[in-house]
């Protein structure tokens, strides 16, 4: 239990366990621009019983970024090659943003791994290559920190700006710290990443989440997405943006715990 490393393919990265090893298996994915510590508030009451997984993608965190370029199919395989490396032969997964996409082609890639799925704040397809082409140039031109404030302001709602700065500071610390070049290995994956077919053939339950002051993948998108799935609940959170994990972490555990007890994974 604890923080681990793991080789994946010659690329080394970086794995958190908590709860129990005989607990049913929880794996999480993170955000563009963050690391495993942004669902420390919804991994700590669950790990009272499940084992909750945790890593850093490539280029994230402590996680090396390997070879390049990098496609969420990548991204997925590492996170199967965690599983394996762990003994996981059954878990539940979760994933925000590009998590969400790396959560459908997890699951596209072994679908009998998997009890359900939880896909916050995401969709089978995110922005335009344009827009990601156009983010790239800006972080290899200008850097992380010249964007933060833009992106930010897409992450959380007004609320949290507003009686939260001290904990924006931090996030902000989280975001400009990403290594560039593993940031823009991450935007190129979202870029070409279309996962309409994929999704539609998801059998298992889902909860779609999306906060309703998401200016990075707006509701409309984001419940667009939960109707294209075949078996979707869509759940809107108030006053939460991109990151529900962090803003609105006991309703995130609510609903997981239900779609838990519907999949009976523990």
């Amino acid at each position: 239990m604890g923080s681990t490393f793991v080789d994946v393919d010659d690329c080394v990265l970086h794995v958190r366990e908590d709860g129990p090893q005989d607990g049913p298996v929880l794996m999480f994915s993170n955000s563009l621009g963050t690391d495993l510590r942004i669902w420390d508030a919804v991994v700590e009451p669950l790990s009272t019983h499940w084992r909750c997984i945790r890593m850093d993608k490539r280029g994230h965190g402590l996680s090396a970024l390997g070879k390049t370029p990098v496609t969420i199919e990548r991204f997925a395989a590492d996170v199967l090659g965690v599983l394996d490396r762990l003994g996981v032969t059954r878990a539940a997964m979760i994933g925000v943003s590009i998590g969400g996409l790396i959560t459908q082609a997890t699951y596209a890639a072994r679908p009998t791994l998997f009890a359900g799925l939880m896909m916050c704040d995401t969709a089978a397809r995110i922005g335009t290559a344009e827009t990601w082409q156009q983010r790239i140039d800006m972080v290899g031109a200008d850097g992380l920190g010249a964007m933060a404030d833009n992106i930010l302001e897409r992450w959380f709602a007004p609320a949290f700006h507003r009686d939260r700065p001290v904990d924006l500071t931090g996030y902000r610390q989280m975001l400009t710290r990403t290594p560039a070049d593993g940031y823009a290995a991450a935007c190129a994956a979202i870029r070409d990443a279309d996962l309409a077919p994929q999704a539609s053939r998801i059998k298992v339950p889902c909860v779609v989440i999306c906060g309703a002051d998401d200016g990075a993948t707006t509701p409309e998108v984001v419940s667009a997405f939960a109707a294209s799935l075949p078996s979707a609940r869509y759940v809107e959170l108030p006053n939460v943006g991109h990151l529900p994990s962090i803003e609105a972490p006991h309703a995130v555990v609510s609903h997981l715990k239900t779609l838990l007890m519907e999949v009976t994974h523990g």
